[in-house]
């Protein structure tokens, strides 16, 4: 039986059920911003999306209070129950699934085992790439994964905590230190026995474009899951949260690497006068993975 015990233990006190109800509300924003055990004020959702609700951890508990409304508080699932209008046994499950928690399964969803019975034929033709342990100056590999197992790595909690650590850090260069030391992080391009051009042992055929300084991170996303040339295979926020990362496949056979990283660069200016971070060209560069319940991952992994 789930007990409610055992969801604060993985959402971080609670605060991951308060971040993902306000993430579906606010899609694309900065939500929440954590700066030691208070949360910055944010928009309340249940207070006409005024800029009244606060929550902070107390009593290894992350509660709410709305400043014009005293009777609005509680703790997260009070939060959660008027979100989903449900309550008891109903509720606890519903946070489990849609917070993609894996409570109560027998094997989770980086078992192999579990993976290769209930996908025999996939998982040997999806693209791998290498994954690296923080800090960003550990460049040896730690694994090889697939976008499915990534995209439950962004969806999830695991990365929430630096993630809204990052973004309350208004200092440009302590934020980058903040990053570099506390995020873990991938080569899309490919799998290497060292993060280094030299060190590529295969290329998986994936590209990845980085948008920095976005205006509007909705737009953006439309415009690019909208495009008719490329198909989307994963698309996120950025651990800044003001940037978006895009992953798209392309054929090595016709084109090498850095010839189709200018070509969808020069393609993008043109197509709708967008600014690619040149880093990109490189093979081994480095994408760190944040948080972000609104990820996008192309339906055909499904």
């Amino acid at each position: 039986m789930m007990v409610e015990k055992d969801l604060l233990r993985i959402t971080q006190c609670g605060l991951g059920i308060y971040a993902h109800i306000l993430g579906s509300y606010y899609p694309g924003s900065i939500v929440l911003e954590l700066s030691g055990s208070q949360c910055k004020t944010t928009l309340n959702p249940f207070n006409r999306n005024r800029l009244t609700l606060n929550i902070s951890c107390q009593e290894q508990m992350f509660c709410h209070q709305d400043t014009e409304l005293p009777e609005f508080k509680g703790n997260p699932f009070d939060f959660a129950a008027l979100h989903y209008c449900l309550k008891g046994d109903e509720l606890l499950q519903k946070i489990n699934e849609e917070l993609n928690l894996h409570l109560g399964e027998e094997r989770s969803f980086y078992d192999k085992t579990k993976n290769q019975q209930a996908v025999p034929d996939m998982a040997d033709t999806l693209p791998r790439f290498s994954y690296f342990r923080c800090p960003i100056s550990n460049t040896q590999p730690h694994a090889q994964l697939t976008i499915p197992e990534i995209y439950r790595l962004i969806k999830g909690l695991k990365y929430m905590r630096p993630t809204v650590e990052l973004r309350s850090i208004q200092d440009a260069e302590s934020a980058r230190k903040y990053k570099a030391a506390n995020f873990d992080y991938v080569t899309f391009s490919g799998v290497f026995s060292k993060r280094s051009d030299a060190c590529l042992l295969k290329h998986s055929g994936l590209l990845t474009l980085d948008f920095d300084h976005v205006a509007n991170l909705g737009d953006l996303k439309e415009t690019l899951l909208g495009d008719p040339y490329f198909e989307t295979e994963l698309l996120f926020v950025s651990p800044s949260g003001n940037g978006l990362k895009w992953i798209i496949e392309v054929d090595l056979t016709s084109c090498s690497h850095q010839e189709w990283f200018a070509s969808v660069a020069s393609y993008l200016k043109k197509q709708y006068q967008l600014e690619v971070d040149k880093s990109g060209k490189d093979i081994s560069r480095a994408c760190f993975l944040p948080h972000d319940p609104e990820v996008y991952m192309n339906p055909d992994y499904l």
